[in-house]
């Protein structure tokens, strides 16, 4: 596999400014589906979950941390569950699509940081700062296309409903502070209506769908191949940035390697 073909991803190409362009990776799925888990797992197995944040090649982001501010009204309700945060119109997309533009342009970033006890965004930020990989994952990630054309590969997982939701109940008890009715309640009313209508239907967008989440990649390597035509992304006030007409991402402990694609799915 390793030979004169390979181009490490820290070599890939540069926008006009000369200025070399991070490998953006969408990951969508529904709640509690593991999005997390394989961003982490994808993290382990290049080796960088304990790299210094300064240094790492691959970075993590998340929707979560883009929830819109709320109005005292909408703040009450979702302190009282009635609030949907798994809607579209619950994120910041204008904040979520600058954010994108700017690591596209190679640039150091502050990530907003969510309070899902109180509902409502922190005072600070984390700072992310360049690096070759993002991997943003969100429920919703490919809901915009605007966002998701920003994507030079998209990930799908795709775990079960029991599965899922028993996720979220131990979650949202433990971590957030919710009480069980809440949590189901909020499920029935919401995230699973929410799920079947806004995020179910992007799966159709994704390069990729991993079944069972992090279970299902392995220790050893994990090759995604890219098969869809070029696409152009539109940076507001800039002209279109073409994506590869093909590509294969291996991930491996040994490194990133960017290379001509061959055919390989994910079981």
């Amino acid at each position: 596999m390793a030979g004169d073909s390979e181009t490490r991803l820290e070599e890939q190409g540069k926008n006009r400014n000369g200025i070399r362009q991070p490998f953006l990776i969408g990951v969508a799925g529904g709640t509690a589906s593991g999005k997390s888990s394989v961003c982490g797992k994808i993290m382990e197995l290049l080796g960088q979950n304990e790299i210094d944040h300064h240094n790492r090649q691959v970075v993590i982001l998340s929707q979560d941390s883009f929830y819109r501010v709320l109005t005292p009204e909408q703040k009450s309700k979702a302190l009282k569950g009635q609030f949907n945060f798994d809607h579209p119109d619950a994120f910041d997309n204008e904040l979520i699509i600058k954010t994108l533009w700017d690591i596209m342009e190679g640039k150091t970033v502050q990530i907003p940081v969510y309070d899902f006890v109180t509902h409502s965004r922190k005072e600070e930020s984390v700072t992310v700062y360049p690096a070759d990989v993002v991997l943003f994952e969100g429920i919703l990630m490919f809901y915009s296309q605007e966002i998701r054309d920003v994507f030079q590969m998209k990930l799908f997982v795709d775990t079960d409903a029991d599965t899922r939701l028993s996720r979220r109940v131990l979650r949202d008890i433990s971590e957030r502070g919710r009480d069980l009715e809440q949590v189901l309640a909020q499920y029935i009313t919401f995230v699973k209506p929410a799920f079947e209508e806004f995020c179910l239907p992007t799966k159709k967008y994704a390069d990729v769908i991993i079944p069972r989440g992090a279970d299902n990649l392995g220790e050893d390597s994990l090759s995604l191949t890219q098969k869809k035509t070029p696409s152009h992304c539109h940076a507001p006030g800039n002209s279109s940035v073409q994506t590869p007409d093909s590509y294969q991402l291996v991930l491996s402990p040994k490194g990133l390697y960017h290379f001509p694609p061959t055919v390989q799915n994910v079981q």
